[in-house]
């Protein structure tokens, strides 16, 4: 695969996430809920903190440099902690500013992305109906399309299930 064939796929992708961000609205983008308590701006700050960690390892590997501590306290073990640090550290921010990191993260990607050589490697899976995209940097993969994968494997049922039920109301 291209490097320009994997920004194409990215660029659709976020287009239909903005879709989807669009059709749920500004209002009831804090209404709890749509994942257990969490709301959809908790949802936009959990992928987003995922994919600021992610932009963050892709780059210093694109430089040659060791991988950066991550982002939350190191001594968060597990997903399930760090989801927590990232809900607890997003909860008090203004929708605007989930938002607008989110869109900054993505254009973040899309630039580390654009900085690699054109010959980067880039590996194609196929699981089941998925298809997921590695990118080879040395002898580390990294699926720079974590945010989507993610999103459509484990956010997106409860999303639609959310927005059929409050679009009724």
């Amino acid at each position: 695969m291209k490097k320009s064939e994997l920004l194409h796929w990215l660029q659709e992708e976020y287009q239909q996430w903005e879709a989807l961000l669009d059709q749920i609205g500004p209002a009831r983008m804090d209404q709890p809920g749509v994942n257990g308590d969490w709301s959809m701006k908790d949802i936009v700050a959990h992928l987003t903190g995922w994919q600021h960690g992610l932009n963050t390892r892709v780059q210093a590997a694109a430089r040659g440099e060791a991988q950066p501590l991550p982002l939350w306290p190191a001594h968060l073990q597990t997903d399930d902690e760090v989801n927590v640090w990232i809900y607890e550290s997003n909860r008090g921010r203004s929708l605007r500013e989930v938002l607008d990191e989110s869109r900054q993260v993505f254009q973040q990607l899309l630039a580390v992305i654009e900085g690699l050589p054109e010959d980067v490697r880039i590996e194609v899976l196929h699981e089941e109906e998925r298809v997921f995209y590695l990118v080879w940097l040395g002898d580390q993969r990294f699926p720079v399309g974590e945010f989507f994968y993610h999103f459509h494997d484990d956010h997106e049922p409860d999303i639609r299930t959310w927005l059929a039920r409050v679009e009724k109301q």
